[in-house]
């Protein structure tokens, strides 16, 4: 009898183990990005003075809006696609490692706001393919995040954090950004 009440007692203690360590576990602390990059990206907005340098554009607005100067009241409802070039540093005439490529929606009335989607294209040597992004721009933080939600070539299937922070602003024609890339998951 004390032999059956030792195996059992054996028996339900390895049960209790075998659960306990085959719930799922979180690992906790700070991930390390597999890949970090920084870019510089350049956006000439057209105003209708300057086609031959715009790289970017007012294609839809608001009723009260125009498609050559974006509207008042924080710029909400312009849609602005672009065709930027991105550089490895501030210098608009340094030469371009690719193209930033996407939109930019100014989402809210009451808040100086964006919404975007772009992808960085690159056509230099050091890198091939593209990387993409999404996400809200609170265009009034010293910095933002935005996700990075795929890409192709050297940056298949990549996904992390784009943190943006606006380098330069010279009106409602010029901004630069400088976008610093950590890549979480890289193939």
């Amino acid at each position: 009898m004390e032999a059956k009440r030792s195996l059992l007692a054996i028996f339900l203690l390895l049960s209790f183990l075998s659960i306990s360590t085959a719930a799922p576990t979180r690992k906790t602390g700070t991930r390390k990005p597999c890949k970090s990059m920084v870019f510089y990206f350049h956006d000439i907005i057209y105003n209708g003075h300057n086609a031959k340098n715009a790289t970017s554009a007012i294609v839809g607005s608001p009723q009260w809006g125009n498609k050559t100067i974006l509207t008042g009241q924080n710029h909400f409802g312009d849609l602005v696609v672009f065709d930027d070039p991105i550089t490895l540093d501030n210098n608009l005439h340094s030469k371009p490692v690719g193209r930033a490529q996407g939109f930019y929606i100014y989402d809210k009335k009451d808040i100086f706001t964006a919404w975007l989607g772009f992808s960085f294209v690159f056509n230099s040597t050091q890198h091939k393919g593209s990387i993409n992004f999404a996400g809200a721009d609170p265009l009034m933080n010293k910095t933002r995040d935005i996700s990075v939600i795929g890409g192709t070539g050297d940056f298949f299937m990549a996904r992390g954090v784009a943190t943006l922070m606006t380098d330069a602003f010279e009106g409602e024609v010029y901004f630069r950004l400088r976008t610093d890339i950590n890549l979480f998951e890289c193939w």
